[in-house]
This record gives C-alpha cells, sequence and structure tokens, in this order.
C-alpha cells in the first residue's frame, strides 16, 4: 500500500502599509517567525515589494510554506507568534490579501 504524500502549501499574502517606518516594524516580526512559530518553523520570505504599477499599492509581499493545510490552519488559530503578528498587522496596514494553494507543478 503507498499513499502520495500532499504537496506543500504555498500562502502569499500582501499588505498595503504606506508607511516605510510601519513596513520595518511589520518585518523585523516576520524575521521572528520561524524561530517563534510554535509548531515546526515555518520558511518564510517577506520583504517591501518593488515600486511598480502592477503592485496595486501592495507594499509587503510575504510566502510561507506549510507541509500541510492542517498547519496552516493551526499557525492560523493557535500559535501564539502569529496571534501576536496578526494584531500589530491590523493596526498597521491600509488593506490586505491572502491566498494559499498546493502547487500541481512537480
Amino acid at each position: 500500500m503507498s499513499s502520495t504524500a500532499q504537496p506543500p502549501v504555498h500562502r502569499i499574502t500582501l499588505f498595503k502599509i504606506p508607511s516605510a517606518e510601519d513596513q520595518t516594524t511589520l518585518l523585523d516580526i516576520y524575521r521572528t517567525m520561524p524561530s517563534r512559530a510554535i509548531k515546526d518553523g515555518k520558511p518564510v520570505a517577506a520583504g517591501p515589494s518593488v515600486d511598480d504599477a502592477r503592485n496595486q499599492g501592495y507594499t509587503i509581499a510575504v510566502v510561507s510554506v506549510f507541509r500541510s493545510v492542517e498547519d496552516m490552519e493551526y499557525y492560523d488559530h493557535h500559535c501564539q507568534a502569529h496571534a501576536e503578528l496578526k494584531k500589530v498587522a491590523k493596526t498597521l496596514h491600509k488593506g490586505n490579501m491572502m491566498v494559499y494553494f498546493q502547487s500541481v507543478l512537480p
């Protein structure tokens, strides 16, 4: 009997944060997430977006990778570090967007 491993979940979160100081505040928190996430440090890439007309005002981009949807849901609903990050982010952003997917590509 063989089991098919599920592909990892890739999550992209975008924030509209006009202030460079506020952008730095959020990015500083994201820098700590791999060591503070309760359930297995998550690979995270975060940074300011490139000044480009296509960014539609989103100034911070974050890519997180989870082993499963269940791990992502744990991060969203039970991880204290993520709860703290969300609390700060809500006071800084003027809009946000999040999508996640499991790649169909090898």
